[in-house]
């Protein structure tokens, strides 16, 4: 499996965990996440394994030591992916890395 289909599948877990969560009065929240998680998988299994945002993606450690696993996400990366409800796929991907090395949580402006 290539690092994309990884990634991808990973985000349509996460996005079908959202769709699975029953929450009395949650306004859409996890329908909005779920939507948002899916948008973004699709624009990751079109990206090449080249792109410079899956690249960051495997410096940042996040397909394990070598690059060569499956997509690995930290409980800080986990976190980001799983409270994921707006904007666009490529900010998701720009957010992870930093998060994947220890540093703060990116805040939208």
């Amino acid at each position: 499996m290539g690092k994309t289909d990884s990634l991808a599948g990973h985000l349509r877990a996460r996005a079908r965990w959202r769709l699975d969560r029953v929450q009395r009065a949650d306004d859409g929240w996890n329908a909005r996440c779920a939507l948002a998680l899916l948008d973004a998988a699709s624009y990751v299994h079109e990206l090449p394994e080249d792109d410079p945002l899956i690249v960051a993606l495997e410096q940042a450690g996040c397909f394990g030591p070598y690059g060569v696993g499956d997509f690995q996400p930290g409980e800080a990366v986990a976190k980001l992916i799983d409270f994921w409800h707006s904007g666009e796929p490529w900010e998701l991907l720009t957010a992870i890395p930093p998060v994947a090395r220890g540093e703060a949580v990116p805040t939208r402006r």
